[in-house]
């Protein structure tokens, strides 16, 4: 039943599937190396320590619908203070990397949680965020992370957290 809804969902959807994958790109097919995050995300977040902005390709689903599995990049750069909506490349634990969202801040210690996550979230200190993002690289162009209508969409995907998950739901029909 669930996944006759879900076609059902989909055909609806079509043209506004093809009218966003005309804006916003659709995936690469070129052949991409992929390495472990752990592999490499510490020598990243090195850089970024040391004061060089790095952009690295996002993989996984915990951040959409802002930020697409493989389709998108994001720059990061270090800064010395952090606040609520900031995306930022965090160390959860030894070895362990997440990009996601600072939900909350309580003096050093902040609430981490992806846009796409439900309920899961993640505790780091201040001093784990290795950087913070500065500008979403999309196949056809590039947002900055303080464009005043991308700050207006992510204000408002916060205050909808109750119905995320049917949200998500049409998105991952539209794309």
């Amino acid at each position: 039943m669930k996944e006759l809804i879900k076609r059902l969902i989909r055909a609806l959807l079509t043209p506004f599937r093809r009218r966003y994958q005309k804006r916003n790109g659709t995936t690469s097919n070129q052949p991409r190396r992929e390495l472990p995050n752990d592999a490499w995300l510490g020598e990243v977040s090195q850089m970024l320590r040391e004061g060089k902005p790095y952009a690295i390709y996002v993989k996984g689903y915990s951040m959409r619908p802002f930020i697409e599995h493989t389709r998108d990049r994001v720059f990061l750069e270090k800064r010395d203070t952090y606040d609520i909506g900031d995306a930022v490349l965090a160390q959860i634990a030894p070895g362990h990397y997440v990009l996601h969202r600072i939900i909350e801040k309580q003096g050093d210690n902040l609430t981490l949680q992806g846009d796409g996550n439900l309920k899961g979230v993640e505790l780091c200190k201040e001093g784990d965020v290795s950087g913070v993002v500065t500008q979403y690289i999309r196949p056809n162009r590039i947002i900055p992370a303080d464009d005043p209508k991308l700050v207006r969409r992510i204000k408002l995907w916060r205050k909808l957290r109750p119905i995320r998950r049917y949200l998500l739901l049409i998105y991952n029909s539209i794309r």
